[in-house]
């Protein structure tokens, strides 16, 4: 089995279908790495991925908002097709087994480099979805207890 694991921002809403009587959700999932060229001039890659959320419980997809930051993993749908002037190409689905949201771009910073707001902890895994309590991790000032105490 191939299993594809994304984090990124949703390109735009959700939207859920009805396909010979089997509902579907719909969105894409952008992923942006920054890295150096060979001149040291920081560059900007982004990859997008088609994702197809097959379930009959769509309670989550009002939540599959515009910059809405998730984690997304599924099996690979790849299709070929040949375009209308001959040239052979391919496109890849990711058939979308968990989805979980990790936060919403806030407005503010704006832009493409906007914060992140974890607020809604939910999950959906299968057909099913649940909130989830947003975990926090303590800053070093936070930490009270003699650091050669730690178990690593």
């Amino acid at each position: 089995m191939i299993k594809l694991q994304v984090i990124g921002n949703l390109g735009k809403d959700a939207v859920v279908n009805n396909v010979n009587g089997k509902t579907v959700i719909n969105f894409t999932v952008a992923h942006t790495e920054r890295f150096r060229d060979a001149q040291g001039n920081q560059k900007d890659r982004t990859t997008w991925v088609d994702c197809a959320y097959w379930t009959d419980r769509t309670g989550i997809a009002p939540y599959l908002k515009k910059g809405t930051q998730v984690y997304v993993e599924g099996t690979p749908d790849i299709r070929t097709y040949t375009t209308q002037d001959g040239r052979n190409g391919a496109s890849i689905t990711v058939r979308i087994q968990n989805v979980q949201l990790l936060g919403a771009r806030t407005e503010g910073n704006g832009g493409e480099n906007g914060s992140y707001n974890n607020n809604n902890g939910y999950q959906a895994t299968g057909n099913n979805y649940v909130q989830q309590p947003v975990s926090t991790v303590a800053t070093p000032s936070e930490v009270t207890e003699p650091l050669d105490d730690l178990p690593f």
